[in-house]
């Protein structure tokens, strides 16, 4: 789930459903305030007419006729009586404007009374009307129950013995509810625009996305995914297009580099040839021998350089591999020159040939400097790492870089065999960053030197 949600189709999905929920409630909200607003303003018509009508019955009607009247017109939410002192003491009556105009249209235009409306929210436990027999009491307090937002109305219309007319209803504002139709809308548009819009929509925008992350990382690792197909809404395929130009490029750029590379190389095997043919012609055995020396050296060179740009230029497409099978094979061709440790159940995707090239010089290196070579691996979540352990002095801090730069040499002596070219660590770190990995240098706590070169694990078949 949380791996869902962390995605941009997740996320996404979310953020509709929640914007439809959120709309939904708003528009209930909404609903429900005028239905409220309606109700109000029905009953407020509805007891401003029943009052109208009360009064002026009482004023038509005999003396001994008007109680009956009066309980006649009782219900149980609203309740009439006949005082000689108005119920509301007040004439701030903002509220009640609509009903005192109703009251007065339905008396006439010629009829000047006084009418005051007060309304207000019912605060607390609601007491029994008096005026009410039991049973109506028991209907009132069962209807007005449940926590529902009760409204009081108080009338009070002057009749005109000087007497006042009061009339007392309550009623409730409808609750918030969430009809069965309102649910089944819901869930029909929420269905909608998952399928017609978040599964169609995205496929189109999370499918072109995932095709350039993919080339990307394989492009990472000096793999050749293609030209991508320009597909989805206009911004993945700027993108797309983008991917495309950037790849075309880098790929024109290091083939060009490795060209002039590899020309100047071969450009240098002439002159030194020649330089060999002058050195023979030297008399003197010492001068001879020393030329002689420092041209094979640069021949040697010219030859490892020659060798790193063609196998900088060589496509070679990526394999799984098992990778303690893989490291057998390379004893076995390196005569055993190296011990195997704890290498569990590791499969990753490697170019093996120059796997093979960047693991030799490692070792070879190991076996030169630190006595001999120790390869161990370790498989992790998102890498893999490979390590080549020796017993010999190790590196100083100052220099754990700087051996990595080409013909750069720990070793001061002109000698090859004991101070090599400087290109082993270069050659197999250019291999390594090849395969969206690198190679790091680190000194034993025991004695030693680690060479640790790293793969990513995005790709392989873990295991």
């Amino acid at each position: 789930m949380r791996r869902f949600l962390g995605s941009l189709r997740g996320q996404l999905v979310l953020l509709i459903i929640s914007a439809l929920v959120l709309a939904q409630a708003i528009s209930l909200w909404l609903f429900v305030d005028e239905r409220g607003l309606a109700v109000r303003a029905a009953l407020g018509a509805e007891a401003a007419g029943r009052a109208a009508n009360v009064a002026r019955l009482i004023e038509e009607a005999p003396q001994e006729l008007q109680a009956s009247i009066l309980r006649a017109a009782d219900s149980p939410l609203v309740r009439f009586d006949v005082t000689s002192e108005s119920a509301v003491d007040h004439l701030n009556h903002v509220d009640g404007g609509s009903v005192e105009a109703r009251m007065r249209a339905l008396l006439g235009p010629e009829d000047d009374r006084p009418i005051r409306v007060e309304l207000h929210k019912a605060e607390g436990t609601l007491t029994p009307m008096s005026h009410i027999n039991p049973d109506g009491n028991n209907m009132h307090l069962q209807v007005m129950r449940g926590g529902l937002l009760t409204l009081e109305m108080t009338v009070s219309v002057g009749l005109q013995d000087g007497r006042w007319l009061n009339v007392d209803t309550r009623f409730n504002r409808p609750p918030l509810q969430w009809p069965v139709v309102s649910t089944l809308s819901f869930g029909i548009t929420a269905a909608l625009l998952l399928v017609a819009v978040i599964w169609f929509l995205l496929n189109r925008l999370i499918g072109p996305l995932r095709r350039v992350a993919s080339a990307a990382e394989s492009f990472g690792r000096g793999e050749a995914p293609g030209t991508l197909p320009a597909t989805g809404p206009r911004e993945v395929r700027d993108l797309t297009v983008a991917f495309n130009n950037m790849q075309d490029r880098l790929t024109r750029h290091i083939a060009d580099r490795t060209r002039v590379l590899a020309a100047l190389g071969h450009d240098l095997r002439s002159p030194l040839t020649a330089l060999r043919v002058h050195a023979e012609l030297v008399d003197e055995d010492d001068i001879r021998d020393s030329m002689i020396s420092s041209i094979e050296e640069m021949q040697d060179m010219v030859e490892r350089t020659l060798a790193f740009a063609h196998g900088m230029a060589t496509s070679e497409e990526a394999q799984t591999v098992e990778l303690r099978a893989f490291l057998e094979k390379l004893q076995q061709d390196m005569h055993g020159g190296f011990e195997i440790g704890d290498i569990g159940q590791i499969r990753v995707r490697l170019r093996p040939n120059a796997m093979r090239r960047a693991l030799r010089n490692l070792i070879v290196n190991a076996q030169r400097y630190g006595g001999g070579a120790t390869v161990s691996a370790r498989g992790g979540a998102e890498t893999v790492v490979i390590e080549i352990l020796d017993s010999g002095p190790g590196i100083p801090d100052a220099d754990m870089e700087r051996v990595f730069e080409p013909f750069f040499r720990l070793e001061k002596s002109r000698s090859r065999d004991t101070g090599g070219t400087g290109l082993g660590l270069s050659i197999a770190r250019t291999i390594a960053r090849a395969h969206g990995g690198d190679v790091h240098l680190e000194n034993r706590a025991e004695g030693g030197l680690i060479a640790a070169l790293v793969l990513p694990r995005k790709g392989s078949d873990q295991s």
